[in-house]
């Protein structure tokens, strides 16, 4: 198949040509139009390579819609399915909360139906995306390496992220905003939040550095990718690196950031960071990151539709320097690199024919088709 007449998002830079594709993989890509007849006119829209996801919450949303709601998990697997195909995403790593900050929790509950949904799916060939798991491990309870211990043979497992919610710690250092959030969200009066808040920080004193330990020497040993998560300050990042975390989730502050970078970490941020303009927790904005050149990775996180608008946001921002080659690689080429995933991720002859046909009508992307291992998907 050819798609002709399109703004080719290369590696460096974006060239006016054709792309033909043949096997699922890119055959060759020109600068010239094709004579061919039978060739798909892109109508002079950018032509990416299909986007990559390290961290989306999305999945859990469809299993259970509302609160107490129990979704089948053939129809909650298909409909996040198809919103990531809608996104553009063609590889996604679906992230799945392993020892819930409330015992009881539904993440909890769903844990084993929605990798068995991830799974199952895989193997009949339904699903139009690539789905890998990424499991969020929440360190401060009991259940949480049992339940990892469990699950980390898993083959559609790529990557591991080591979270610690607990009051007082990274995302919640301010115990103000930890109140606010939980209480909102388990719908808690005063007295029976500070019952959680001392539940949650016997937890964390009891688990939280053992997990760690644990959890990060059995991915050491089976080469499965670490991320930290919502590391705030030099010594957070400097724990992070010492048991081996190669990424680095929402750093919180521009000091962590900065450390991130001095170990040698990808520093991954939040889309909808880009998207809203800052932090809806009150941390530093990625767009001050990218100011900074400490910006490698965005993850749509709770939106996926946030992952193709903050590229095209960050690269439309002449204040930080990133031409639009360098803000598509943000969430295609660099997250696809950070789990040596080297088939994709790029423009090039050979890799996958992964592809997303951008529009950009009344000054916003818009998507038209998708492509994966050149089956049209969307």
């Amino acid at each position: 198949m050819i798609i002709n007449n399109v703004a080719l998002v290369l590696a460096d830079e974006v060239v006016n040509g054709s792309l033909e594709m043949r096997d699922g993989r890119i055959a060759s890509f020109s600068e010239s139009t094709s004579r061919s007849p039978a060739a798909l006119d892109g109508a002079g829209a950018y032509l990416l390579p299909g986007l990559v996801e390290l961290h989306t919450d999305n999945l859990d949303k469809f299993f259970t819609p509302r609160p107490k709601v129990d979704w089948p998990a053939h129809s909650a697997m298909s409909s996040h399915d198809a919103l990531m195909v809608a996104s553009g995403i063609t590889t996604v790593l679906d992230a799945i909360g392993v020892g819930d900050v409330r015992d009881g929790g539904h993440r909890r509950e769903n844990l084993d139906k929605m990798i068995d949904a991830i799974r199952d799916s895989n193997r009949k060939g339904l699903n139009r995306a690539d789905h890998l798991l990424h499991l969020r491990c929440e360190l401060p309870h009991f259940s949480t390496l049992p339940l990892f211990e469990g699950l980390m043979s898993t083959p559609e497992l790529a990557l591991v992220s080591l979270m610690d919610h607990s009051p007082g710690q990274r995302q919640y250092a301010s115990l103000e905003k930890y109140r606010d959030y939980y209480q909102g969200k388990y719908h808690l009066n005063d007295e029976q939040m500070d019952a959680f808040e001392r539940e949650q920080l016997a937890f964390a004193a009891e688990w939280s550095q053992p997990n760690r330990q644990a959890i990060a020497g059995l991915c050491r040993l089976k080469g499965i990718a670490i991320a930290s998560h919502d590391d705030a300050t030099a010594a957070h990042v400097a724990e992070s690196h010492q048991v081996g975390s190669q990424i680095a989730e929402f750093p919180t502050t521009l000091e962590a950031a900065r450390a991130s970078r001095a170990c040698g970490m990808q520093i991954l941020m939040g889309a909808p960071n880009i998207v809203r303009g800052g932090s809806h927790s009150g941390n530093v904005a990625a767009w001050q990151l990218a100011a900074e050149g400490l910006l490698d990775i965005l993850s749509s996180d709770y939106y996926p539709a946030s992952l193709l608008d903050a590229a095209f946001r960050l690269a439309a921002d002449e204040h930080n320097g990133l031409s639009l080659a360098d803000a598509v690689a943000l969430v295609t080429r660099n997250p696809a690199r950070a789990l040596g995933l080297n088939d994709r991720g790029v423009i090039a002859e050979g890799l996958r024919a992964d592809l997303v046909l951008v529009h950009t009508d009344h000054g916003h992307p818009h998507i038209r088709h998708v492509w994966n291992q050149g089956r049209q998907v969307y």
